[in-house]
């Protein structure tokens, strides 16, 4: 096959799995403006389902609670992630690194049933021993997510860590500034576009977590998965088409500012490290 054709062919298999992925969310928000109740029935151009939905005080509420947690989880994890990485990338052989890494990396591939129950037996033992958490709420799904979101933060900055470029670093100790002085200066807005990565990332698996949530949850901590999975059920409400669009554009939003930052701290490193070697 020529060289056309195989660039024709994967054009089309680009083209293809756009379609597959894309197409069926066109679908969805097409019929969040639908006039019928029926999700599947077009009866008209409207938005009155989306009044419905900031009428529905439950919904709303779980978005709330969503958001709450989903933005504290992904700063935690932030923070926690990035010091393991710091740890399996920065500091050489140690004894036990090999089981650290894994222990790290372990939620990655472990099903989330175990992880949630896991966490369960874990937060009615302290109960039991200890006296806290005194029931199960919005605290105890904090400390969940920011467990399993740790691990995709951890792996994100470590890739960028070893890719640091570490005689900036030694070249600033050389000129007097200290280690600390040297993180907060040299490596931290290097590696920010990782962080702000490893942050989008950790919010978007907090804000769509269902099972681990179910189990560590309790009354009155209802988070919007749990809510759309128990109304589904019953039945697709075009309330969830509108709430499914809005979703779709804060993100859309959030990921174009997220890769314009990226693009542009890109930029700035290199004309700085342009100039470093013109002079």
């Amino acid at each position: 096959m020529t060289n056309a054709g195989i660039g024709r062919w994967s054009w089309m298999a680009l083209v293809s799995g756009f379609i597959f992925l894309y197409v069926p969310i066109f679908i969805l928000m097409f019929y969040s403006f639908n006039e019928s109740r029926l999700v599947t029935v077009w009866a008209g151009f409207s938005i009155k389902w989306y009044g419905e939905l900031f009428r529905d005080e439950q919904m709303m509420s779980a978005v709330w609670m969503s958001l709450k947690i989903a933005f504290l989880s992904a700063s935690m994890a932030v923070v926690l992630g990035t010091m393991a990485a710091i740890a399996m990338v920065r500091f050489g052989r140690f004894r036990g690194k090999t089981m650290f890494t894994g222990m790290i990396t372990a939620p990655l591939v472990m099903p989330e049933v175990i992880t949630g129950l896991s966490l369960l037996l874990l937060f009615v033992t302290l109960s039991q021993a200890l006296g806290w958490p005194a029931e199960r709420g919005s605290v105890t799904i904090w400390i969940a997510h920011t467990t399993f979101c740790m691990a995709y933060v951890a792996v994100v900055v470590s890739s960028r860590l070893r890719e640091f470029d570490r005689s900036l670093e030694e070249a600033a100790m050389d000129l007097g500034a200290s280690r600390l002085g040297v993180f907060f200066r040299i490596t931290l807005p290097i590696v920010a576009p990782a962080l702000l990565a490893g942050w989008l990332l950790a919010f978007t698996l907090s804000l769509d977590d269902l099972v681990i949530a179910s189990f560590v949850s309790g009354p009155g901590s209802t988070t919007l998965p749990m809510v759309v999975f128990s109304s589904v059920r019953l039945g697709v409400s075009p309330k969830i088409n509108a709430l499914a669009t809005l979703l779709v554009l804060a993100v859309s939003m959030a990921t174009f500012i997220a890769w314009w930052y990226m693009r542009r701290q890109e930029l700035i490193r290199q004309k700085e490290i342009q100039s470093a070697f013109n002079k």
